[in-house]
């Protein structure tokens, strides 16, 4: 082979070998970023979907939220283990929880009371520890009192490990006045803001709603 052919051939070759190179190092950065994602959602942050209008007008039907995992101590996939969190779930947290009553989804309420503390309910009214609570963001569509366990509930001491959970639209909401306080085991973090909200009933995004902080 002449010198030029073997020059040639090195540079075809110098080429199939760099574009091998490209190849790789964008398969090895899509697999990164990949595993980062699955990282990030298992153990820090995870993006859920408002399906229900429980939480009225706090969160509305159509909003899409970032949950706060990492703040409570996230499990570990297809375990039973908790990692250790910053802190523990307090009165006032808006929570995603798994749902307590066999449905394969997640519920999201506000927490009303944590362990220890005694929650009763009368004509609507909540009260901790016998203190009424200041709760400006709930709302009440039906002027009744139907009873227990909706308006009338308790006095029940929340027990350890668990949570007590309702939903600020107290009218219209499964939560644990009908299931009971909520295991921490089915924690899966703090709601934190808005990323998107879609109105279904115009068709159209709520852009005022969007990266609103959650409270």
């Amino acid at each position: 082979m002449s010198v030029a052919g073997s020059k040639a051939a090195a540079a075809t070759s110098g080429v199939k070998v760099r574009k091998k190179s490209i190849a790789r190092e964008y398969a090895e950065a899509l697999v990164l970023a990949i595993v980062l994602v699955l990282f990030l959602r298992a153990f820090v942050i995870q993006a859920f979907r408002i399906p229900s209008g429980s939480m009225r007008d706090t969160l509305l039907e159509g909003d899409f939220l970032f949950a706060n995992k990492f703040l409570y101590g996230p499990k570990v996939p297809f375990t039973d283990v908790r990692l250790p969190g910053i802190r523990d779930p307090k009165p006032g947290d808006i929570i995603v929880f798994e749902a307590p009553i066999g449905e394969n989804k997640d519920f999201i309420k506000r927490c009303i009371a944590v362990e220890g503390q005694t929650i009763e309910i009368r004509d609507k009214q909540v009260y901790v520890d016998g203190v009424k609570l200041d709760e400006p963001y709930v709302r009440h569509s039906d002027p009744r009192n139907v009873g227990r366990s909706r308006d009338e509930y308790g006095p029940v001491t929340v027990p350890p490990g668990h949570i007590f959970m309702m939903g600020d639209n107290r009218d219209d909401s499964n939560d644990s006045r009908y299931w009971g306080p909520l295991s921490m085991d089915a924690v899966k973090g703090k709601a934190m803001f808005l990323y998107f909200s879609w109105d279904g009933e115009r068709h159209l995004p709520r852009f005022e709603r969007f990266f609103d902080l959650i409270r």
